[in-house]
């Protein structure tokens, strides 16, 4: 039996079979920012206030850095999911959501690559 209405059977519109992959990787990255959040801060708000070279200090410490690159690779792979599902749902007209699409993938992309670049930098004392 097919529930397709007549012109969704016409046009080609039907289930993308893509949402739930969506939906699930959304949620595990936002479970991952819960426990990623407070393990970054916590170094973090502990040597705001002493400085530069204590910043710099606390992140040259392998696990500091390491939190630091992950909450930069977790967290922009969330806003990216996230602002895909706003343009998927507000943006009309095929040509400009698929520009929208690939801007939103190459943008939150680079954020990460040069989030952990600065930390690796940092980890590494160059």
């Amino acid at each position: 039996m097919n529930y397709k209405t007549e012109y969704k059977a016409v046009a080609g519109l039907g289930s993308a079979k893509d949402g739930t992959g969506h939906f699930i990787s959304q949620r595990l990255s936002a479970i991952a920012l819960i426990a990623l959040g407070p393990l970054f801060l916590f170094p973090f708000v502990n040597a705001l206030g002493e400085g530069h070279q204590a910043v710099l200090e606390t992140y040259r410490h392998p696990f500091n850095a390491l939190i630091a690159a992950g909450l930069m690779i977790v967290g922009f792979r969330h806003l990216r999911l996230g602002v895909q599902v706003v343009i998927e749902d507000y943006v009309h007209g095929e040509r400009r959501k698929l520009v929208l699409m690939v801007l939103n993938a190459l943008i939150w992309r680079g954020f990460a690559v040069a989030g952990v670049f600065a930390v690796a930098k940092i980890a590494l004392g160059a």
